[in-house]
């Protein structure tokens, strides 16, 4: 990976989502990533936009701001790390509680795997509130 780490801009609507994991892809193949990691970034990266786009910003930023998504992808050694940054309401995935998984599919509850399917997937799942931003970074081993 270039020393810079690879940054994409969007506004949180409902195409970021296929914007930002095809562009994941592309540095995935650019970088020639296993088909491991490549898998549990892209699946870690659309869960969290799909929260970000759904529920970050019921409410306008508080400093009149427009809303936005700065997605930056770097690697660190043997290690990868996304940082996902929102300006949208303070949420932290870190410390959601996580439901009870279910005997079957359809005893199970709506909402609330992603998280838990980004704690499988990642080395390290870290959360800062920086100012009005959220500022989320997932880890893998590359």
């Amino acid at each position: 990976m270039p020393n810079q780490p690879d940054t994409l801009e969007l506004t949180p609507d409902p195409h970021a989502v296929t914007a930002a994991t095809q562009w994941l892809e592309g540095i995935a193949e650019r970088e020639d990533w296993s088909p491991k990691v490549t898998f549990g970034l892209t699946l870690s990266l659309d869960e969290a936009l799909t929260n970000i786009v759904s529920y970050a910003f019921k409410t306008p930023p508080s400093n009149g701001a427009a809303p936005s998504v700065t997605i930056a992808c770097r690697r660190e050694g043997e290690r990868i790390l996304l940082d996902v940054a929102d300006n949208g309401v303070p949420y932290d995935p870190t410390v959601a509680e996580l439901p009870d998984l279910a005997a079957s599919l359809d005893e199970a509850a709506v909402g609330g795997h992603g998280t838990r399917l980004m704690r499988h997937y990642l080395q390290d799942l870290a959360y800062a509130r920086d100012g009005d931003w959220n500022r989320l970074t997932m880890i893998v081993q590359a």
